[in-house]
């Protein structure tokens, strides 16, 4: 399985939120074989919707699967306590990480769980959220920065 492949899914999605004015957070959900199933990007932003973090919207647009153990969750940023609570409740088998430098979220509590945790120190996810969290502090501390004991 090429995972920067399907990361490149994932980068689209932060990179259409960011272009919106969000949170570029981008998120897709994989079966076992690589077959995208849903994708989606944070937009509590764009939506005022505080819940549609990227991971969420992913999921969602990805409708009731039988079993998430065999699925493949990929996402631009280390998922936040809300995101790492789905993945935990649903029992996602694999999370694919674009980047913890900005935000080491909660992969440590993840990997406890079980979840197979792949971390590809993306350049590209990397740099466009230092962008955002230098341009947009305010959103970023919003409910992401300093509720998660995220970017320093």
């Amino acid at each position: 399985m090429n995972y920067s492949d399907l990361l490149t899914v994932a980068f689209e999605e932060a990179q259409a939120g960011y272009a919106e004015g969000g949170v570029p957070v981008g998120a897709a959900l994989f079966d076992a074989d690589g077959q995208l199933l849903g994708r989606g990007r944070n937009r509590r932003v764009q939506d005022a919707d505080p819940s549609i973090h990227g991971e969420t919207d992913a999921f969602r647009k990805a409708g009731r699967q039988t079993n998430y153990r065999d699925k493949i969750l990929v996402t631009t940023l280390a998922p936040c306590w809300y995101c790492s609570g789905l993945i935990r409740q649903f029992n996602i088998g694999t999370v694919v990480v674009g980047e913890s430098a900005n935000f080491s979220g909660h992969l440590d509590w993840l990997r406890e769980a079980g979840v197979r945790v792949i971390e590809l120190d993306d350049p590209d996810c990397t740099a466009l959220m230092a962008r955002f969290i230098a341009e947009r502090p305010d959103v970023w501390f919003e409910d992401i920065g300093e509720c998660s004991g995220g970017h320093d």
